[in-house]
């Protein structure tokens, strides 16, 4: 796994800007992504980043980069809670969740879409996404928008603006240790 490849889909979550970031990754074997998962959260982890394999199949991964501080905060608040409780979530600290979330995803069974809270979306996105059934929202950018539309706008502008300017630096020369910000966690 490149360093290229990490900022194209997760420069928001490297730039503070965005509590996690999902994606895919093609691994050689469970050998090399161990490898690559200490290398990167060698780097990570003193700027307040964990990188994480959520589920593997045959060679791929979905990897879950995330600030440990922020998803306290954003799993702490009472919409968030209420949804993952109906979702099922048994225990909320943020192991637990995580390990939950993990589960589900292994199970392949119903996508869990409560993944949204994980991600930094607002909870009443995340409600209405589930409620409508993924139908009848305001906008589409990173989510799908059910509650406030400007504001997300204006969130999708911010992550594309920092996408496109993470990728233009990491062509510059800079490496991952400049790119992701430090941030400390909260006391």
């Amino acid at each position: 796994m490149s360093v290229d490849y990490v900022i194209r889909h997760a420069a928001p979550t490297l730039a503070g800007i965005k509590t996690g970031s999902l994606f895919p990754c093609s691994f050689s074997s469970c050998k090399d992504m161990v490898r690559d998962l200490r290398s990167f959260n060698r780097i990570l982890v003193p700027r307040g980043l964990r990188l994480l394999p959520l589920r593997q199949e045959a060679g791929r991964v979905l990897l879950y980069l995330f600030r440990p501080a922020a998803l306290s905060r954003d799993l702490s608040r009472e919409e968030a809670r209420r949804l993952l409780r109906q979702a099922g979530y048994d225990r909320l600290d943020q192991a637990a969740c995580l390990r939950e979330l993990a589960r589900r995803l292994g199970a392949r069974q119903a996508f869990p879409h409560e993944i949204g809270l994980f991600l930094g979306y607002p909870p009443e996105d995340v409600a209405g996404f589930i409620a409508h059934q993924g139908k009848a929202c305001k906008c589409v950018g990173c989510w799908k928008v059910y509650g406030d539309e400007e504001a997300a706008r204006r969130q999708f502008a911010a992550f594309r603006s920092c996408t496109n300017n993470y990728c233009r630096r990491r062509a510059g020369g800079a490496c991952l240790e400049r790119l992701a910000v430090t941030t400390r966690p909260a006391q």
